[in-house]
């Protein structure tokens, strides 16, 4: 165990000094209060990787279905003072078909869109028939405090789990979260490794452009840190408007500040939600010297143009979404800023990953260096005309200023050529519906269908399809 971790169980240990001797007054016991569900997603996913030419070599179409299996189990916790605990989750993947061969695993990459690839094969590599994993995660709690350490699916600013595939990305380390002051609560944390959604391996952290997954050879070429720290508080000023502030820092990578507003707003028959996001993200150690360890996206005024493209973190990102609910439909606007000289940054492996701006879609991110990124979106509830369970919905995003290549013309390259105001657009559709109740209740059946365009230098474009269908059985 690493020293900061152990850091955060000393910390409760200290809280436990202080306890009132009710603090586990609530504690149903450690059997008493589990309870454990079996997760079934059946994932089917089609990728048109569009525009094959000599510049943008790879397999033009990848398919591929497998069906999961996600056990978990929840105890409670132990009686007294210190209340301890256990959860368990217990992951599995079955490959069902790769689409004839389509699923574009090589032993060089980190593996086809579900699976792990096989040890064996080069170019021809087929994906594992199965992957499995496990996690455990112990847990004390001390009045309204509790540490965890172990599997963690963190879901906050600055760090968060990906779950767009048949199973879940998963991170190791530790983590305190306190709700011992009235609406304010704080949270602490620390992780170590990462177990992507096509993996059954723990691999350390990094970033794009440092993760070598351009060239398909993380942990050969690519750089990476074992140690993500991250603290921050979510403060209730009123009913209606919740005020958030995080840090995050990925050592010898970057570190990121967070500043967040949302306010919920009745207006009329309706409520409008008001999201308001600020992140300021900069280099840290090696990041800011060693060219192994620069990120993708670096793009800064009076540089020669092959000192481009990559270099250190630097980077603000200024975004708002507005979305405006009324009986069953929901209207959204959003605009994205991404200021500075280099992309936005978020933890990367290189095998799919999420970060919590308002433009993390199906496909893209949208947080390019100078990308100005305006989105609209539309959602309904059937619930409202009597189809409890049937949803939908369409998200439009416009992304401009992009830079790429260079932000001036210079002699040095012809005006064709330059990267300086490129766009990408992406428009994703939705349609679910999920059983209510009676014997097959929570049973659900999902669409997912993106379409993406762009006219940035080296890049494909996409059409993608999603069919997934989800049975989640309480066992406790």
């Amino acid at each position: 165990m690493k020293k900061s971790t152990l850091a955060l169980a000393v910390a409760v240990g200290v809280l436990a000094q202080h306890a009132y001797a009710d603090g586990q007054a609530d504690a149903k016991g450690f059997i008493e209060g589990a309870t454990s569900t079996l997760g079934l997603r059946n994932f089917y996913i089609n990728t048109d990787n569009r525009d094959r030419d000599a510049g943008k070599a790879g397999q033009s179409l990848n398919s591929e279905w497998g069906q999961g299996f996600d056990l978990r189990f929840n105890s409670g916790y132990t009686q007294g003072t210190v209340g301890f605990g256990l959860d368990v989750i217990a992951l599995t993947g079955i490959r069902l078909d790769t689409g004839g061969g389509s699923n574009g695993a090589t032993t060089t990459s980190s593996g086809s869109t579900l699976f792990p690839a096989e040890a064996t094969g080069g170019k021809n590599a087929k994906s594992v028939n199965d992957v499995s994993s496990l996690g455990l995660t112990g847990k004390v709690r001390v009045s309204q405090t509790e540490l965890k350490i172990g599997t963690l699916l963190p879901n906050n600013p600055v760090i968060k789990y990906n779950d767009g595939r048949l199973l879940p990305q998963t991170f190791t380390g530790g983590q305190i979260t306190s709700n011992e002051i009235k609406d304010l609560t704080l949270t602490l944390g620390q992780v170590e490794k990462a177990k992507g959604r096509n993996s059954s391996n723990d691999d350390d952290l990094s970033i794009a452009g440092a993760n070598g997954s351009s060239n398909f050879s993380q942990g050969t070429t690519g750089k990476f840190s074992n140690k993500f720290q991250y603290a921050g508080a979510d403060y209730k000023v009123t009913k209606d408007l919740v005020a958030s502030y995080y840090y995050g820092e990925l050592k010898d990578f970057y570190s990121q500040n967070f500043l967040g507003l949302v306010h919920n707003w009745a207006i009329g028959p309706g409520v409008l939600k008001s999201d308001l996001r600020y992140y300021r993200s900069r280099d840290d150690g090696a990041n800011g010297n060693t060219s192994t360890y620069f990120t993708s996206g670096y793009y800064p005024d009076n540089t020669p143009l092959s000192a481009r493209a990559k270099g250190k973190v630097d980077n603000n990102l200024y975004s708002y979404l507005a979305l405006y609910s009324i009986a069953g439909h929901t209207f959204g606007a959003g605009y994205q800023y991404s200021n500075g000289e280099s992309d936005f940054p978020w933890l990367n492996q290189g095998d799919g990953s999420s970060n919590s701006t308002i433009t993390d879609m199906q496909i893209q991110k949208f947080a390019h260096a100078g990308e100005r990124t305006w989105q609209a979106r539309y959602a309904y509830d059937f619930a409202k005309v009597g189809v409890p369970g049937l949803t939908a919905g369409i998200i439009y995003l416009r992304g401009n200023n992009v830079d790429t290549v260079a932000k001036e013309y210079t002699s040095q390259v012809a005006p064709a050529a330059l990267g300086t105001g490129r766009s990408e657009w992406e428009r994703d559709i939705t349609v679910a519906y999920v059983v209510p109740e009676g014997t097959f209740k929570n049973l659900g059946v999902a669409w997912k269908n993106a379409m993406w365009r762009n006219d940035i230098i080296g890049q494909r474009e996409q059409d993608e399809n999603r069919l997934i269908v989800s049975y989640s059985i309480p066992l406790l």
